[in-house]
């Protein structure tokens, strides 16, 4: 009977070890047995997401990319692809702003490198320089868009995340800024990955070195990139326990990195140890001299600024905002943060505030997930307004200053007298872009609008001059027959005011353009290219 007993207890000791044994193989084969997130990055090994949604992703701000053939502000091209032609090609026009020492080449070069590998490639045909630093722009988007949904992903659930996603993708302000060689869509970018980097509660990717490195990066590229991050990185501070150690071993040891090699970059192109960060904040906050280029009440932003950016995502913001469990409070937070430090700044631009509207996006996917009765009703509202918003902007408003490059460009390209062209751009300073988009040493000359670094009373640049009596201008400046272009671009309203002018010297208007629906000041609603004939009269089309 003993025996008996000893070999049932063996059989069953044997069977409970076979048993474990199958279970360790299970668990080793099948993704059953894996966390949600290791399943993910099996099936996706593309930015640690479905390959799927990475694809689609680039493949609509490619889209989005191509589908955006209007001007903007002109800091999309003069502060980028005009000083990254400089760089590359040693022509090109360099804005006040380069020779004050108020910008950093750190953003521009990222465009150079791409100038001169297709320089050395001998691809740089003038399409290419427009349209491929673009495209590079929208993919770091995509990623940017990606990373949004990961990271709601992994504070939620893929059913959160996905109506996060849409209201991003979806959004006009993001499809008419995100492609687009500016500092704010980079800002957002490096702000938006950051993010995912950051230390939310319940983020499973947290890493300080990373998102630290990519907040002073954003600062170097544009050093307004703090301001959103001013209450996020407090936050990470007073819940961090190791204070001493984030400081002393992360955060200054970046911050040493990343602003040497700022410097680095521009003591090389500059020629001399300057601190462009310091410069921009001391021109645009302290000396507030940006009000030289416009200025708008303290409560621009919350009256008009912020609600245009959100458009028809507004009502579901503010729905979301009740909603929202209070972890993400912070996110709030910076954002009405952000909005009252731009408002103390008397110069505003609907731009500036771009890099909160991501977090704008988490608040509308919570309205989103939680409305039940109207949800395909405000899912195709929102999908409409905003398509249709997204179209016009992108194709139809402030077209006009773009096409009319075009044209330049068949100028220089298309026509064997191209060495006697010359082209005077009698347009509001920097309307159009310049060489970036001729890409050949055409003679070309705009009306100049430096501001006033002196301090004199009654200050008046080039192009205010000009327009207080165009003709008048216009006769000093060209007394001389042989020294008038060939070339001549101007908005349709001015067009009456120098008809003098054009009859008596000749132009002939040879091309129209159209700009806008709604033009306002200085700016028309048709461009009007004139050529100037040497023989004939003037025949007006």
């Amino acid at each position: 009977m003993k025996q008996e007993g000893d070999d049932s207890r063996l059989f069953f000791r044997g069977a409970q070890n076979r048993s474990h044994e199958k279970m360790k193989l299970r668990k080793r084969k099948s993704t059953l047995y894996l966390s949600p997130w290791k399943s993910t990055e099996r099936r996706g090994d593309l930015l640690g997401e479905n390959i799927y949604l990475v694809l689609f992703t680039t493949a609509l701000r490619v889209c989005n990319c191509f589908l955006v053939q209007t001007s903007f502000v002109p800091d999309e091209y003069w502060q980028s692809l005009e000083v990254a032609h400089h760089m590359v090609f040693n022509y090109g026009y360099l804005t006040w702003e380069w020779t004050e020492r108020l910008r950093g080449y750190t953003y521009p070069l990222i465009f150079a490198s791409i100038y001169k590998i297709l320089h050395l490639l001998g691809k740089d045909s003038v399409q290419l320089l427009i349209w491929i630093p673009r495209l590079a722009q929208a993919l770091l988007s995509a990623i940017a868009d990606i990373r949004l949904y990961s990271l709601m992903k992994q504070l939620e659930n893929q059913q959160m995340a996905r109506w996060v996603f849409f209201c991003q993708l979806c959004s006009w302000f993001t499809w008419y800024c995100c492609t687009r060689t500016l500092t704010n869509t980079m800002e957002t970018v490096l702000t938006i990955i950051a993010l995912f980097y950051y230390p939310l509660e319940g983020s499973k990717s947290v890493n300080s070195v990373k998102y630290s490195s990519l907040v002073a990066l954003a600062f170097i590229i544009r050093p307004t990139a703090i301001i959103p991050w001013i209450p996020l990185v407090f936050r990470h501070f007073w819940q961090e326990q190791k204070k001493l150690d984030l400081i002393l071993h992360q955060f200054l040891p970046i911050g040493f990195v990343i602003l040497s090699l700022s410097l680095i970059i521009d003591r090389i192109f500059f020629g001399q140890w300057t601190l462009v960060q310091y410069n921009f904040l001391k021109f645009n906050v302290l000396q507030n001299l940006g009000t030289f280029y416009g200025s708008h009440p303290w409560h621009w932003y919350f009256s008009q600024g912020f609600p245009a950016v959100l458009g028809t995502h507004l009502p579901f913001f503010i729905h979301g905002c009740f909603l929202a469990p209070k972890r993400y409070r912070i996110l709030l937070v910076t954002v009405l943060w952000t909005l009252l430090v731009y408002s103390m700044l008397s110069h505003k631009e609907f731009r500036f505030i771009y890099p909160v509207l991501p977090f704008c996006m988490v608040f509308c996917g919570y309205s989103l997930n939680h409305l039940k009765m109207w949800k395909k009703p405000a899912l195709s509202f929102l999908f409409l307004s905003n398509m249709l918003l997204a179209l016009y902007t992108g194709l139809v408003h402030q077209r006009g200053t773009l096409d009319v490059m075009t044209h330049i460009q068949e100028l220089c390209y298309n026509k064997p007298d191209k060495s006697s062209a010359s082209v005077f751009i009698m347009m509001p300073c920097h309307s159009t872009p310049y060489y970036s988009h001729v890409h050949y040493p055409l003679p070309m000359r705009f009306l100049q609008c430096p501001p006033d670094l002196t301090g004199k009373s009654q200050y008046l640049d080039e192009a205010d001059i000009f327009y207080l009596n165009p003709v008048n201008w216009l006769d000093k400046e060209f007394h001389n027959d042989s020294t008038l272009p060939t070339h001549l671009i101007i908005f349709s309203i001015l067009e009456e005011e120098i008809s003098a002018f054009l009859i008596s010297s000749n132009y002939e208007r040879t091309a129209v353009f159209f700009h806008t629906h709604l033009p306002e000041g200085r700016t028309g609603s048709h461009i009007y290219v004139y050529e100037r004939k040497l023989e004939g009269t003037l025949n007006r089309r």
